[in-house]
């Protein structure tokens, strides 16, 4: 006869395939929608810039490399790469420091902080198209209240959009306005599950405000930071909506951004292989840089 034991671990082993089983099952949706809508398409932006593939023509030749070797001689793509880098570092930390500044304002118990929460997520649910509309309409030169009032108070600029050095700040500034309540939402809610017992313990101790902020808020919202950071690179690599919107790239190219590149060339001059190659380009870069943050920047959970 079988030992106790022995029928508790077929038993327990056959529990745990169950799990196992019911486990693939529940995540089985997500994996298809993933390999559809993600993998498929980056595999084929690999095989569509690897031939020379045109809409209008039937047949579709291998290229090999010509693509990549073109692209990285186009002054146009070297551009692009340059505002993009541009707008990532002017978005990226003034959306981390002032989305951080705004959370620990919020989680303060003052009245009214509902209501300022509400305000700046706002905009983090509206469209960034229409958002885009908006922005471009107030910093009109001839009927916009931002240049009117740039020009009144004999700021530097009052063209914002037509000149080719404040034309990417502009940009700069609704990317910032339109994430940062998105942000501050994620680090408030970091900040309510830091344990209260650890500010009054610093308290006692006779730490004060900045203290309490340095050794104990800034290290409990590391993960949350971490993920912030990279949520930010990711999305300023992709931008698109508000470019394509407020500036159409220009003016003289000086605010076109390798996204804004690859739909010009995909759907404008049909130049599909062309267009995937500078995707795979991008891919390539979002997945490096993510990879360098996680890999050397990674902060151990504190206790």
């Amino acid at each position: 006869m079988m030992p106790r034991s022995s029928w508790a671990k077929i038993i327990r082993s056959v529990f745990r395939n169950r799990q196992a089983r019911a486990g693939y099952l529940f995540v089985l949706p997500s994996i298809l929608v993933l390999s559809v809508f993600v993998i498929w398409p980056i595999i084929q932006a690999v095989w569509l810039s690897l031939h020379d593939w045109n809409p209008l023509i039937p047949e579709h030749p291998f290229i090999g490399l010509s693509n990549y070797r073109q692209l990285f001689a186009d002054s146009r793509f070297w551009n692009a790469l340059w505002n993009t880098l541009y707008y990532t570092l002017g978005v990226v930390p003034a959306r981390v420091v002032f989305s951080l500044f705004l959370a620990v304002i919020l989680t303060q118990k003052l009245r009214g902080t509902t209501f300022f929460r509400a305000v700046y997520f706002l905009p983090a649910i509206g469209s960034f198209a229409i958002l885009a509309i908006a922005w471009k309409f107030l910093m009109d030169p001839d009927i916009g209240i931002i240049s009117y009032y740039s020009r009144l108070l004999h700021l530097p600029s009052s063209e914002w959009l037509r000149s080719t050095t404040w034309a990417m700040p502009a940009v700069i500034l609704v990317g910032i306005w339109k994430w940062l309540g998105f942000t501050m939402v994620i680090l408030i809610a970091a900040l309510q599950g830091i344990p209260e017992s650890l500010y009054d313990a610093a308290k006692v101790d006779g730490a004060g405000p900045w203290q309490c902020f340095r050794y104990i808020t800034l290290p409990m919202l590391r993960p949350a930071l971490l993920f912030v950071v990279a949520d930010s690179i990711i999305s300023s690599f992709q931008v698109f909506d508000q470019v394509y919107v407020m500036t159409g790239g220009g003016p003289l190219f000086s605010t076109e951004t390798l996204v804004l590149y690859t739909y010009y060339q995909g759907f404008e001059f049909f130049n599909m292989d062309y267009a995937s190659s500078i995707a795979w380009i991008l891919f390539l870069l979002v997945f490096g840089v993510t990879f360098l943050q996680l890999r050397y920047f990674r902060f151990r959970e504190a206790y």
